[in-house]
């Protein structure tokens, strides 16, 4: 069994019925694969999806589906050694933004794979990636 973080480009199409991304996703939970969020994604999907025209539906079926993934919060740590990726990353030429940051802290903190299609994550140590979406 695995554990994985959604970013927000894994968690926004779950909220689409038939999107075969959400069959996928539920499919490996019911194997017994677990599924988090954090808090920077959560609040970044939730803006985007309310941005549509089916902002309501969107957002009633956020409603719905949010019991099954528990959301992780950063706490001071974890900001400061996003602070400190950061930096490192910078000084290898490397730009990555702060909820970025945030997000890859979280994933290594709880040995999570992340999810997403971002290739600015490419760049952190250590940091176990994959993309579970067609390109």
């Amino acid at each position: 069994m695995s554990g994985f973080l959604l970013d927000t480009n894994h968690l926004s199409p779950l909220v689409t019925l038939d999107h075969p991304l959400r069959r996928t996703v539920l499919n490996s939970m019911s194997e017994g694969n677990a599924f988090s969020v954090c808090v920077p994604v959560v609040a970044e999907m939730v803006f985007g999806i309310s941005t549509l025209p089916r902002s309501k539906r969107n957002r009633q079926e956020w409603q719905q589906l949010k019991t099954l993934f528990p959301c992780l919060i950063p706490d001071a740590d974890d900001a400061e050694r996003a602070a400190d990726l950061q930096l490192t990353l910078r000084k290898r030429g490397w730009q990555l933004a702060v909820i970025d940051a945030l997000i890859a802290t979280v994933a290594l903190r709880y040995d999570l794979t992340l999810l997403t299609t971002d290739r600015d994550f490419v760049a952190v140590p250590s940091l176990k990636i994959q993309s579970w979406l067609q390109s």
